[in-house]
């Protein structure tokens, strides 16, 4: 069973700033893009930040600047740093890894964690 947790997130004035990270475990044999998207109510899920396996990165134009998206290779673990966050930030984030695993090891697999709440608001 492979699974991401996810903590962090809260509420937050504008202007403000708050971390997230996103935990793997179970069976995995090797993870490469690690990313973080977003979902605000009556919006379609969108992309916030990509990290590599070799740590290259990759930023919604609406984040750039402010986001910082980070990983820890050995402890399958992906982070978000979010700085001067805006109202407009407000939404459920949600990590996203690709993945493969011990019992299929040739097919890569989207996994999801179970979103995490951040609200901006003063």
């Amino acid at each position: 069973q492979v699974q991401l947790v996810e903590s962090g997130g809260g509420l937050v004035q504008p202007g403000g700033s708050l971390g997230l990270s996103c935990a793997a475990s179970g069976s995995i044999r090797s993870i490469d893009t690690m990313g973080w998207y977003r979902q605000a109510p009556g919006k379609q899920r969108e992309l916030v930040a990509t990290i590599g396996s070799g740590g290259n990165t990759m930023y919604a134009d609406s984040v750039k600047g402010r986001f910082t998206i980070s990983r820890v290779n050995a402890k399958m673990t992906v982070f978000l740093q979010m700085n001067n966050l805006k109202p407009e930030d407000t939404a459920v984030y949600y990590c996203k890894a690709v993945l493969t695993t011990y019992r299929l090891p040739n097919y890569p697999s989207d996994c999801w964690g179970q979103g995490a709440q951040v609200t901006v608001s003063s």
